[in-house]
């Protein structure tokens, strides 16, 4: 359960002990990890009331004075992008803006034990493409020939990439997953007995309370857009960018700035 080397990019609060002591709280009834400073600094004012415990120790200290350290490191991000490879007009544009985005993050990736995966969804199935990797050499012979066309199992790509975010999480417990995903928002495949766009919005709602970060890329044209992909993006709560918008580098920089947490900012709803 836990990683040999620590992510650099992003810094996330940890209930093990390890990681740099930042500050101290309240313990609450937690004993373990005191902050032995802020406890005799939260103790310190109350001494001369405590003039009878005193008696039998030289610092008194009570329970209600414990302080338990706040600690931080520096955990890997998991940017695993669920990609809409069915048919549309934007598919060779969609297509070349996730790769050299995918390939731009693994760049980065390398240095910083980030992990980048890839799922696609077409026909009536999602396939994991990439699976989550630091490795350059994978990522670009997984990249060199996606298969597009077909019909748009919209939930199985988000059951699917439910699902790895789920297990990297069991494996690696502090990592910080981002979901990337391209789409229209218009599924038309379905797993069960429920309608595509109904079974798409449960598992979307799943995700979301889960606390999985998402970025939502509407593919649709503007001319055609009749706002599913924002739906799905507030049900994810989740920024929504433009197909005018998805370019390798302009998608690239959004993904930083949503691992950064500034992305909220510049989002277009």
């Amino acid at each position: 359960m836990t990683r040999r080397h620590g992510g650099r990019r992003s810094r996330t609060r940890t209930e093990r002990k390890r990681g740099r002591y930042i500050m101290a709280r309240p313990a609450m009834g937690k004993t373990d990890d005191l902050a032995f400073d802020a406890t005799i600094r939260a103790a310190a004012p109350y001494q001369k009331q405590r003039a009878e415990q005193r008696k039998q120790v030289a610092f008194a200290i009570q329970k209600s004075d414990l302080q338990r350290k706040v600690r931080v490191k520096r955990a890997a991000n998991l940017v695993l992008f669920v990609v809409d490879a069915s048919w549309s007009m934007a598919v060779a544009e969609r297509m070349s803006a996730t790769k050299g985005a995918i390939l731009s993050l693994l760049t980065d990736a390398y240095q910083r034990r980030d992990r980048v995966g890839l799922v696609v969804f077409q026909k009536d199935r999602a396939t994991l493409v990439l699976p989550p990797t630091n490795s350059t050499q994978l990522a670009q012979r997984a990249l060199a020939d996606i298969p597009v066309g077909g019909k748009t199992p919209l939930s199985a790509g988000l059951y699917m990439a439910h699902e790895v975010i789920r297990r990297e999480q069991i494996l690696h417990s502090d990592v910080m997953p981002l979901l990337i995903l391209l789409t229209d928002g218009a599924g038309n495949v379905s797993m069960t007995n429920l309608s595509p766009q109904e079974e798409a919005r449960r598992i979307a709602q799943q995700i979301s309370e889960d606390g999985i970060r998402c970025v939502v890329v509407n593919m649709e044209h503007a001319a055609f857009d009749q706002g599913l992909a924002q739906q799905l993006a507030d049900e994810l709560k989740a920024p929504c960018y433009t197909l005018n918008e998805l370019k390798a580098e302009t998608l690239y920089q959004a993904v930083r700035d949503e691992m950064d947490g500034r992305g909220s900012e510049n989002a277009a709803r």
